[in-house]
C-alpha cells in the first residue's frame, strides 16, 4: 500500500535544478559540508567511505551503495574513521576550482592512497518543504547495493544521470533534472520496501487499518471527511482510531487531512487557468473564504499571492549550493 501512494505523493514534485560532481579521492581524506537547500544523493566506486550526520551514528557506505539526504543536512565524509575533516570550500579553493552552478564539479584530492570515486548530486525542489512525503523522511537514507528491493534499474538510472550531467551536452540540464526525478522515486521505493521502521504518515501507512484510512484520504481529499467516517473506513471505533492515528502519524486525522489538502491545492495553483473556487472545491472547501483562511494558515500567504510567487519567480538555489558534494 505504501508504494501505491508513492506516485501520488511525488506526482507533482519536479526538480527545479540540479548540480553534480565527480570526486576522485585518495586515502586518507575527509571533508565536511554545511547544510544545503536541496536533496543530496551519491554513490561511490572503489573504496568504501564513512558518512556522519549530526545526531546519527557514523555509517560505512560500500561501493555501489546509494545514499540520499532528503533535507540536505550538514555532514562529514571520510575515507576512514578518525581522519580529521577539512572544510569542503577550502579543499576546492586549494585545488584552484571556482564552483559554477551550471557546470559539474570535478575534483581530485587526498593523500595518495586507495581511490574512492564519488559521484554526487544536489537536486533542488522548490516545494519539497511542503511535500507530505518529504516531511517524514529521515535525515539519511542508505540503500545498499545488494538489498532485495534494489534492481538493476536503479544503477542504470544513476549511471544515466551521471553520464548526462557530466557530459554537459546540449539540453543536459533538463535531461539531468528529469532523470533526477526518476532516480529519487526509485531510491524512495527501495527505501520504503526495505526499511524496518518509518515515521509519520509512512508509519501509519504500514498499519493495515490506519493505512487504509490514509490511502482513502489521499485519493479523495475533496470528500467531507470526519474522524467518524475515517474511523469507519479503517474499521475501528472513533476513539481507538484517533488514538492509534496520533500514535503512529504524530498528528490528528483532521490535521493530516488539512495539510494534505493544502499541499494538493498548492500544486493546483500553478495553473493560472483554474479559478480559485474550483481549486477550493477540489480539496473539500465549499467557499473561497474558508479555503483562503485555511491556505493562509498553512503557507503564510493568500492563495493568489502564493500563485504569483510560483509563476513570477524563477527558482535559483542559494549560491552556497553551487559547490555540489
Amino acid at each position: 500500500m505504501a508504494t501505491d501512494l508513492l506516485s501520488g505523493a511525488l506526482a507533482d514534485l519536479r526538480a527545479d535544478a540540479v548540480v553534480t560532481g565527480h570526486f576522485s579521492l585518495t586515502a586518507p581524506w575527509a571533508f565536511d559540508k554545511p547544510a544545503v537547500e536541496g536533496a543530496v544523493f551519491r554513490t561511490g566506486f572503489g573504496e568504501p567511505y564513512i558518512i556522519s550526520v549530526e545526531g546519527m551514528a557514523p555509517l560505512r557506505v560500500e561501493p555501489g551503495d546509494f545514499v540520499l539526504l532528503p533535507h540536505g543536512h550538514a555532514h562529514v565524509l571520510a575515507s576512514a574513521a578518525g581522519v580529521a575533516p577539512e572544510r569542503f570550500d577550502d579543499l576546492v579553493a586549494r585545488a584552484g576550482i571556482r564552483p559554477s552552478f551550471d557546470t559539474p564539479l570535478r575534483l581530485n584530492a587526498g593523500g595518495g592512497g586507495a581511490v574512492c570515486d564519488l559521484y554526487t548530486g544536489i537536486v533542488f525542489y522548490r516545494e519539497a518543504v511542503r511535500n507530505p512525503l518529504f516531511s517524514v523522511l529521515p535525515p539519511l537514507i542508505h540503500v545498499r547495493k545488494h538489498d532485495a528491493a534494489v534492481g538493476s534499474w536503479l544503477a542504470d538510472t544513476l549511471m544515466s544521470f551521471i553520464r548526462e550531467s557530466m557530459a554537459c551536452q546540449p539540453g543536459w540540464a533538463v535531461a539531468a533534472a528529469r532523470l533526477a526525478d526518476v532516480l529519487l522515486v526509485q531510491l524512495l521505493r527501495a527505501h520504503l520496501a526495505s526499511a524496518i521502521s518509518h515515521t509519520g504518515w509512512l508509519r501509519g501507512l504500514m498499519d493495515p487499518q490506519i493505512g487504509r484510512a490514509i490511502a482513502q484520504l489521499h485519493r479523495h481529499p475533496e470528500r467531507d471527511w470526519t474522524v467518524e467516517s475515517l474511523a469507519a473506513t479503517a474499521g475501528m471505533s472513533r476513539s481507538r482510531f484517533s488514538a492509534r492515528f496520533v500514535e503512529l502519524v504524530e498528528e490528528t486525522p483532521i490535521g493530516h487531512l488539512t495539510a494534505y489538502r493544502m499541499y494538493v491545492a498548492s500544486g493546483a495553483l500553478r495553473d493560472s487557468r483554474r479559478r480559485l473556487i474550483e481549486i477550493a472545491t477540489s480539496v473539500g472547501y465549499a467557499s473561497e473564504k474558508a479555503f483562503i483562511r485555511a491556505f493562509r494558515r498553512w503557507s503564510g500567504m493568500a492563495p493568489k499571492q502564493y500563485a504569483r510567487s510560483l509563476r513570477d519567480v524563477t527558482y535559483v538555489p542559494h549560491p552556497a549550493a553551487a559547490s555540489p558534494h
